[in-house]
């Protein structure tokens, strides 16, 4: 059951409130003048500019940075279950015409108007993340709405797990929780994306259980690989891997630092019949790559799919040290005319400065690249184009080394 929206209202201080002004959905705590009337934390409260101009209804949490996240600038909107149903319709239809829905992400939080929410549909199966008290509050709702709008289409969701084990939970006054909502079930689940099998586990994989973002990224590989020598870097659980074996590799390597994911990669390549194609290695991946240039190793294809290195604008010199490092030994490694597809999943790391360490990892390998193709995540993750809080965090790049 939905709580009533209250009538407390937010005021914005004169001056304030520029990022939600553009567009974007967050108003931090030192954005805010006073808070008239009583609430409770989570409640969904009015906001006004500084001279009582509305602009609109969002959850209120004192005990986050981030104090209000809005959900309508509507100032006539009513948040309850038709508010919501209309928010999961508009999220499942922009979807179905947009990507594979056989498995995607069905929810993407602020950039599907519900802030703070992810969902992710693995088939049959649902993987809820929550991150906001305002949101978690709604959560069931939004559950049970998502499988009626899905029925409708005669997709029944057997189960749903929840991963809200991020620790900024905690910053929500919340603590970190992963359980079954609703009946168990198991959480290994067996998925097909381009043509590749995976398992996935739902309950102890990373995140959800499996990135999704780079679906039509792997994709692009393989028309690439047909033939080749590849080398796949930070391969997780192997997805790039089985991409480029499935387009026809004559051989591929893929290298983790995580041995639970490499014992994954080599059950989805049994699972895919390429197992003799196909050689998994635990390796640090900074010490890896310097270790094959010594041996004179080359490949037709190397791909770079690092985890990010940063999460704050404190640790970017860092975190451009290890980009540069990575692309250059990369690209010391890739045959003259073949491929380095390289990317970036650090918010932090915008599209100016990747592009920035690429060049200087290029002269620093003395070589030329030719960009073959510009891409982001997959269209199931939209960005959001407005507010500091930008949905955009995926930079992928196919170059030839020249």
């Amino acid at each position: 059951m939905l709580r009533k929206q209250n009538d407390a209202s937010v005021i914005l201080k004169k001056g304030e409130g520029r990022t939600v002004k553009s567009g974007g959905s967050w108003i931090y705590d030192n954005e805010i003048e006073y808070v008239e009337g009583d609430f409770e934390d989570g409640d969904v409260v009015k906001v006004t500019d500084f001279d009582g101009y509305p602009m609109g209804w969002g959850f209120i949490n004192p005990n986050s940075k981030i104090t209000v996240r809005m959900m309508s600038r509507d100032p006539q909107a009513v948040i309850d279950e038709g508010f919501l149903e209309m928010r999961v319709r508009d999220a499942w239809e922009y979807r179905k015409k947009t990507v594979d829905t056989s498995s995607c992400r069905v929810i993407f939080g602020e950039a599907d108007f519900l802030p703070g929410l992810v969902v992710d549909k693995f088939e049959d199966v649902l993987v809820v993340e929550s991150l906001a008290l305002g949101i978690d509050r709604m959560k069931q709702v939004i559950i049970d709405l998502l499988k009626k709008v899905m029925a409708e289409d005669g997709i029944i969701i057997r189960g749903v797990y929840e991963r809200s084990d991020a620790k900024v939970r905690e910053r929500e006054g919340m603590e970190r929780c992963k359980d079954f909502i609703g009946e168990p079930f198991d959480t290994k689940i067996q998925i097909i994306e381009n043509g590749v099998k995976y398992y996935v586990n739902v309950a102890d994989g990373q995140k959800t259980g499996f990135f999704l973002d780079q679906k039509y990224n792997r994709l692009a590989i393989q028309k690439l690989c047909k033939g080749a020598r590849v080398l796949d870097c930070f391969t997780h659980t192997g997805s790039f891997a089985l991409n480029a074996a499935i387009a026809g590799a004559a051989s591929v390597t893929g290298v983790d630092a995580s041995e639970v994911g490499i014992a994954q990669a080599r059950e989805n390549a049994e699972l895919n019949g390429v197992s003799d194609r196909v050689n998994f290695e635990v390796a640090d991946i900074f010490d890896y790559l310097p270790a094959l240039e010594a041996r004179g190793e080359k490949y037709d294809v190397v791909i770079l799919d690092p985890p990010a290195f940063t999460k704050s604008r404190a640790t970017i010199k860092k975190a451009v040290k290890g980009y540069r490092e990575i692309n250059l030994r990369g690209m010391k490694l890739v045959k003259p005319g073949g491929f380095l597809a390289t990317c970036s999943c650090s918010h932090f790391m915008d599209t100016e400065l990747f592009m920035k360490t690429v060049r200087e990892a290029a002269q620093g390998a003395h070589v030329t690249l030719r960009q073959v193709e510009s891409r982001t995540q997959a269209p199931d993750h939209p960005v959001i184009i407005c507010g500091s809080e930008t949905s955009f965090y995926l930079k992928f790049f196919i170059f030839q080394v020249v």
